[in-house]
This record gives structure tokens, C-alpha cells and sequence, in this order.
């Protein structure tokens, strides 16, 4: 039996698509920015948002060896937002691309007040993938309960990114 096997580099686009598909639709809807949330830590959608893309920017960050950016010096705003998204995305690219990038490598940190954290350099990449694609659903639902539908699925079915 063969295996099958999501990669690392079709769940970066995944990840990737679903951001362009939503800045699309919040450009074309940006009172729905403001409507509430309550999902991690976040007051409206645009706070979620961001949040989504400061998990995304820390990670590649952490895994670049770079300073951490501060969440609150990331503006509150969809050009921003998915900016700070391009830019994580970009970065991860380049890091998936680099053949002598040490994914086994272990990179320590904390995230949460007195939580330690050891994961190898693949676990943080996934985990920040995963965690925006998590939080994209939680966003569709968000979006119905204000009224609006998305127009996609956003399921992996749903992408161009593989065939």
C-alpha cells in the first residue's frame, strides 16, 4: 500500500488561500470586520485576524531566529493584517525551500505565562499552519452568525492546492 501524505509545502498554500480568500472578502465587506468574537482573546473579527497572522509571523520568526514582534505592534487594520500574513508566508517559503533548514532542530520558547515549550522546527511550522486554518473555520462560522456567508468552503477540498 502506498502512502499519501500532505506536504508541507500544500499546507502552506492551503494556509495561503484561505488568507487571499479572506482579505478578498473582508475588502469587500469591511463593516464585518467589527463584528463580534469571542475566540481567543479577540473582541471583533479584525482581532482575530490579526491574531491568526501574529501566530503565523512568531513562528517563522522563532524558527528564523529572529526577535519576536510584539502582537500590539501589528495595527489592527485588513491592509496590515494580511500584510504581516505575506510576509510570514514568504518567510516559510523561503525556509521550505532551504535544503540545509534543520527541521528536527529543537526550538525552545515561551508562549503563555510560565508554559516552556520544545518542539522540533516541524512541529512549530505545522502547528502555525494548522492554527490558521483552525481559526479560518471558526471564522466562517463567525461570519454566518452576523448574517454573511463566505462563498467557498475552505476546506482542503475546496483549494487549488493540490490535485
Amino acid at each position: 500500500m502506498s502512502e499519501l501524505n500532505l506536504t508541507a509545502t500544500e499546507l502552506l498554500a492551503w494556509c495561503h488561500e484561505s488568507a487571499t480568500r479572506w482579505e478578498h472578502f473582508f475588502t469587500a465587506h469591511p463593516e464585518l470586520l467589527q463584528a463580534p468574537c469571542d475566540v481567543a482573546g479577540a473582541t471583533n473579527l479584525a482581532e482575530l485576524l490579526r491574531h491568526i497572522v501574529v501566530v503565523e509571523l512568531r513562528n517563522t520568526e522563532r524558527l528564523s531566529g529572529l526577535p519576536l514582534t510584539k502582537p500590539e505592534a501589528i495595527p489592527c487594520t485588513l491592509t496590515e493584517i494580511f500584510a504581516v500574513h505575506r510576509k510570514a508566508y514568504e518567510s516559510y517559503s523561503r525556509l521550505l525551500a532551504n535544503p540545509a533548514f534543520d527541521w528536527s532542530r529543537i526550538i525552545e520558547f515561551e508562549s503563555l505565562p510560565g508554559k516552556r515549550w520544545r518542539p522540533t522546527a516541524k512541529k512549530v511550522f505545522f502547528h502555525a499552519n494548522l492554527h490558521s486554518i483552525r481559526h479560518y473555520a471558526q471564522l466562517h462560522s463567525l461570519v454566518r452568525q452576523n448574517g454573511w456567508k463566505a462563498e467557498w468552503f475552505g476546506d482542503l477540498i475546496d483549494t487549488d492546492t493540490m490535485a
